[in-house]
């Protein structure tokens, strides 16, 4: 849920403000999910609609807490480029790129999360790829 959220805003206060948005959302509506096969893509998709609110509600605040880490291993840092690449990304392919290989979510998981067809997840996901392999090789 935090790295769905987290994708979306641009602050790790943000994501998880709206991460406890979520989870008490989530707890207070816990009756009302039928299958419970889909508790991943139903907290993940309650995560980002509420990552969308926080966002809508604080449109103008910058946030500077967020910095490079200055230390690391060579690992963390093809990580760390990794992730600003991915945060580079349009925000539907960003969301779909998180969803899949962060958070290990089937591409039907996401689309029933996103309320969008499977086909349109994977066509999201094959354009991340190929942005990401550009931005990769401009690198």
């Amino acid at each position: 849920m935090y790295r769905a959220a987290r994708v979306l805003l641009r602050s790790d206060a943000d994501a998880e403000d709206a991460v406890s948005e979520a989870t008490l959302r989530a707890w207070r509506d816990f009756g009302r999910l039928r299958d419970q096969g889909a508790l991943k893509s139903w907290l993940i998709k309650i995560a980002v609609n509420c990552a969308y609110e926080h966002r809508r509600r604080s449109a103008r605040v910058t946030y500077t807490d967020d910095l490079e880490p200055l230390t690391g291993s060579a690992e963390d840092k093809q990580n760390f480029v990794l992730w600003d690449m991915v945060c580079r990304l349009p925000e539907d392919y960003r969301v779909a790129t998180v969803l899949y290989y962060y958070e290990d979510m089937t591409t039907a998981e996401i689309a029933k999360a996103l309320g969008v067809r499977e086909g349109t997840v994977r066509s999201r996901l094959a354009r991340a790829r190929r942005r990401l392999r550009t931005l990769l090789e401009e690198e």
